[in-house]
């Protein structure tokens, strides 16, 4: 398959939107609307009593607060463990001496753009978190029987959480 066409339909500052055409050698073709978005990193924070760090914000299109894994968008010309080190420290305050990559996945293939990369982040220091003027982030640590409880359950509703928890468990 190649892209034959695309034309932009709307830009902001986490992503854009084109409207594509792809064909391939026999003349088949998709057509699709695709948000185009850079990535983003995850980061599974495990302290030394294997508890694991979530974050609970407001999220918009759920409508509601949610307890997840903290992530955030890669900054232009960022590598997705640069930005998993940097976002760790604004949502959360800890720091890292240990990176290991858990996973990578694109979020929803089939119009989203998007590569989300997870890291088990180890050997923790606390700091101070220095979220987003628009962010309220609230930190507690679990217990792998506390989250694995809370997804089967139904308490854990955020995919990037479930990835990162189950890649985390198969290690």
């Amino acid at each position: 398959m190649k892209i034959t066409s695309s034309r932009e339909v709307y830009q902001c500052s986490l992503f854009r939107v084109t409207e594509d055409i792809a064909s391939d050698k026999t003349g088949f073709e998709i057509k699709r609307s695709v948000v185009r978005h850079v990535g983003s990193a995850v980061m599974m924070a495990v302290d030394d009593k294997k508890r694991v760090l979530l974050v609970r914000q407001y999220r918009l299109p759920a409508g509601k607060n949610i307890w997840e894994l903290p992530a955030g968008r890669l900054d232009p010309g960022e590598k997705p463990l640069q930005a998993a080190k940097r976002e760790l420290i604004e949502e959360t305050g800890y720091r890292a001496r240990t990176w290991t990559k858990l996973a990578s996945f694109w979020v929803s293939p089939g119009y989203v753009q998007e590569r989300m990369t997870v890291y088990l982040a180890t050997d923790l220091t606390a700091g101070v978190a220095t979220p987003m003027d628009d962010e309220r982030i609230e930190t507690r640590w679990f217990t792998r029987k506390e989250l694995a409880e809370m997804i089967r359950d139904g308490k854990i509703e955020d995919a990037k959480t479930m990835v990162g928890f189950y890649a985390w468990q198969a290690k």
